[in-house]
């Protein structure tokens, strides 16, 4: 897994709240298990007309977000069912990082992110960031207002800053576990591998035979 430090990038935002799985990748293009060819299909019956044409009236088909890395988007971003597939069709759509605001209900925080898309998200590098509602508003307000609007998503110092004549940034927190493995590229083999000594270990205590991988079987007779 590519390690994740800092990122500078267009932004592109979409101004849709509640968005599922089901529309950021369709249920028909998940035959593939393979981790390529989902780029091209990310809100895809959003994208498109019914004739195949890109249809101008989605904000991502833009000429200004062509080439966009940075995605700010509203609440709730990610629900309905799991599939890392949806998390590879926006990287493989060029995107790098996803912003979504939480909000305050009620004394709770609600997160911007359904759980289980931001924890397949950890998973395979794309970084998810949280900022206050009033935070993605004004990022909103920004893009509209400056066309072509870069900013930097640093997960180091947990910051987003926009570059602007006189750059705004917005502090983020995130799990410190996620932001370990982010910062250092491990999935869960890797995470796993860093214990290889203890794992050894282990091993050689309650097998006292136990000295490497088992042996390969035998040949058959020719």
């Amino acid at each position: 897994m590519t390690p994740f430090t800092s990122h500078r990038g267009l932004v592109a935002t979409l101004d849709r709240a509640n968005v599922d799985t089901d529309q950021i990748i369709p249920k028909q293009f998940l035959k593939s298990i393979a981790r390529t060819g989902f780029g091209p299909h990310l809100f895809h019956d959003w994208r498109y007309r019914p004739d195949g044409s890109p249809d101008p009236d989605f904000p991502l088909n833009a000429p200004q977000f062509h080439g966009a890395s940075v995605l700010a988007v509203r609440n709730n971003f990610g629900c309905g069912s799991s599939r890392e597939h949806a998390v590879w069709a926006i990287q493989q759509a060029g995107f790098s990082a996803v912003i979504a605001p939480w909000q305050q209900r009620g004394g709770a925080r609600v997160p911007g992110f359904a759980d289980i898309f931001r924890t397949n998200s950890a998973k395979n590098a794309l970084l998810t960031v949280e900022l206050a509602e009033p935070e993605v508003e004004e990022i909103f307000q920004m893009v509209a207002r400056y066309p072509g609007l870069e900013a930097t998503v640093d997960l180091d110092r947990q910051r987003v800053v926009l570059h602007l004549a006189e750059e705004l940034a917005f502090h983020f927190d995130v799990d410190p576990g996620v932001k370990e493995r982010l910062l250092h590229g491990l999935d869960d083999i890797g995470l796993t591998l860093q214990h290889g000594d203890a794992l050894r270990a282990f091993e050689a205590r309650h097998d006292p035979q136990w000295s490497g991988p088992p042996p390969s079987p035998p040949r058959p007779a020719t």
